[in-house]
């Protein structure tokens, strides 16, 4: 048997000749250094955490932040596109629309609910997505979140999808639009129209 096979292999000899004497240094690792720093690095962590004070008087609860109506492309459509695209890769929108809440009735084509449909001829299903910045007891909670899947199917006229290139323009520029060409007509009768 060898020197070396008694020697762990982490840890290396230096042979340090002095005149005709030679002493044998054992040098340890660096792991046990990285070790010994990651251990202090995790008390100072821990005592940071217990240090921190969770009742601080500037954050805002989810109750009191404030209603975020936006127009469809600007947050509406596209977080809840990309959550679409976690369902399936090949999803298609077929519908978008608003959502009237106690916030908001989708007037200057901003709302605080949006509701996205999407196809998907793999998985031969249909799945709406919702997004919220709204915090009404009616209104999904905030954020992007599924609904329901339905079978798809693509002769159906209701489910006809479209290509997402062609959103060029966003609900709030439509809107203003519509009002030139006699929208603004059908709010004078009733205003409170969705």
């Amino acid at each position: 048997m060898k020197l070396r096979d008694l020697v762990h292999p982490q840890t290396t000899i230096v042979a340090d000749v002095i005149g005709d004497r030679t002493r044998r240094m054992i040098r340890r690792d660096q792991g046990s250094v990285i070790a010994r720093t990651l251990a202090a690095a995790s008390l100072v962590m821990l005592a940071l955490l217990v240090a921190c004070d969770s009742n601080t008087p500037n954050r805002r609860s989810p109750s009191q932040n404030p209603t975020s109506r936006v127009a469809h492309r600007t947050c509406g459509f596209q977080k809840v596109f990309i959550a679409a695209r976690n369902y399936a890769a090949d999803v298609k929108p077929f519908r978008i629309e608003s959502t009237p809440s106690t916030d908001g009735n989708g007037l200057d084509g901003k709302s605080a609910i949006w509701r996205a449909s999407f196809a998907s001829a793999t998985q031969h299903g249909v799945k709406p997505f919702f997004w919220s910045g709204s915090n009404a007891p009616d209104a999904p909670s905030r954020g992007v979140s599924p609904g329901n899947e339905d079978v798809y199917n693509p002769g159906n006229a209701s489910t006809q999808i479209f290509d997402v290139a062609f959103l060029k323009v966003d609900s709030d520029q439509a809107f203003a639009e519509a009002q030139k060409h006699g929208g603004d007509k059908v709010l004078e009768k009733d205003p409170t129209l969705p």
